[in-house]
């Protein structure tokens, strides 16, 4: 027997004591009762396993229920929201700040001179100083002015300033905790906006109608041309006027001015007129404090006029100008050496770009300030320096 042979059989010699020790080991009753421990272990944590897994899913289902249940809830509620498209938060925000006023006057026909009553509107508290701002008309004549609030209180007004131009006057009550309407100058009013008007049509009570912004900057409806009206069709009977315009967050847009008539026909044509609250609120500043709206005049009047073939001759495309009908005849304009049918083509620097435009920026100078203005005569442009006047305003007699 060689050597390797040797090595092989000394190995399976000490290997067999151990097969015969293994072999008694898994034989034993210990291993055994071990193994069948092992396999109940096992069985149970399966079953564990399966009870948990079940649980989760149940409970997973169970929450998914839930969110749709109430995402199901939430949809059902903004339907019904839509469907209702209630205003009525705006209209409980605006509608306290808006007044009932009474223009009364003194007969000497009548016994004791007992007064009597002239004409009815509304108006809006603007500050809680008791400043109310309104129409003139709703207050002009008055020999008393007697504002009824919402909620029962009635006041006597002070007159603080008038504007025929603007159709707006400022009054003012002495009272305590007086409701205030929300103002945002920075939102726009814009065609298609839902609006609501506030006021006593009639002297029926407050009532609320509903329409749309249909147009702004109706300026060719002013009478004065200083009025850049918003126009919509919620309705504005008499007793409207000096009212609320709101939007549909409560804030106030407009004072409602106007129903837009034929001749000796009634309103009801859906046209309906306000000034809206920037050109309000410039105006209300002025006559706080000043009591006036004092406004710089030329003299002059005239219409928009588009000539390209003056722009080519002049070499000024898309030429725009005010060409000048009339003057007054010691007018600033006059002064000036201005004459009709001058085509005034800047003013302090500014292009023209309308009859509009011109009054405006004309109406904010200070009297007595001198500007130069650019005017087209004949074939020539020239600069002419004008000095600006006041504007003389002349209330109505209508009594």
């Amino acid at each position: 027997m060689d050597r390797q042979d040797s090595d092989y059989a000394i190995g399976l010699k000490a290997f067999w004591p151990m097969a015969d020790a293994l072999k008694n080991c898994y034989s034993s009753p210990t291993f055994k009762q071990l193994t069948q421990q092992l396999s109940m272990f096992k069985d149970t944590l399966l079953y564990l396993s399966k009870a948990i897994a079940f649980g989760l899913v149940m409970a997973a289902v169970v929450l998914a229920f839930n969110h749709f249940s109430k995402s199901s809830v939430n949809l059902f509620q903004q339907s019904d929201d839509l469907q209702r498209m209630s205003f009525n938060t705006a209209v409980r925000k605006a509608a306290p700040a808006v007044v009932n006023i009474y223009n009364l006057g003194m007969s000497q026909n009548r016994p004791l001179n007992k007064s009597k009553l002239q004409g009815l509107g509304s108006g809006v508290i603007m500050r809680s100083e008791g400043y109310i701002i309104t129409n003139y008309h709703v207050v002009e004549d008055a020999d008393e002015i007697v504002v009824a609030l919402q909620d029962g209180r009635k006041f006597s007004a002070d007159i603080v300033g008038l504007d025929f131009d603007t159709d707006l006057a400022v009054l003012k009550i002495e009272g305590d905790k007086l409701p205030v309407v929300h103002v945002d100058l920075s939102s726009p009013a814009n065609v298609g906006d839902i609006v609501l008007a506030i006021g006593n049509p009639y002297n029926i009570g407050q009532t609320i109608t509903q329409g749309i912004i249909s147009a702004t900057g109706r300026t060719g409806l002013s009478s004065t041309g200083y009025q850049d009206f918003i126009q919509t069709d919620a309705a504005i009977n008499a007793g409207n006027s000096g009212g609320a315009l709101i939007d549909t967050t409560g804030s106030l847009i407009g004072i409602n001015t106007a129903a837009y008539q034929l001749r000796n026909e009634g309103g009801g044509h859906g046209i309906n007129l306000a000034v809206p609250i920037k050109l309000v609120y410039d105006i209300m500043g002025k006559l706080i404090k000043d009591g006036r709206v004092i406004r710089g005049a030329l003299g002059i009047s005239g219409e928009e006029v588009i000539n390209p073939v003056v722009g080519q001759m002049l070499k000024i495309a898309n030429l725009r100008a005010v060409v000048i009908n009339s003057m007054e005849t010691n007018g600033p304009a006059a002064k000036a050496g201005l004459q009709p049918g001058d085509l005034i083509i800047k003013y302090r620097g500014e292009v023209v770009m309308g009859v509009t435009m011109l009054m405006d920026r004309i109406a904010e100078t200070k009297p007595g300030t001198e500007v130069t203005m650019q005017i087209v005569r004949g074939s020539k442009i020239m600069d002419v320096k004008v000095e600006i006047a006041e504007k003389q305003v002349s209330y109505p007699d209508r009594k």
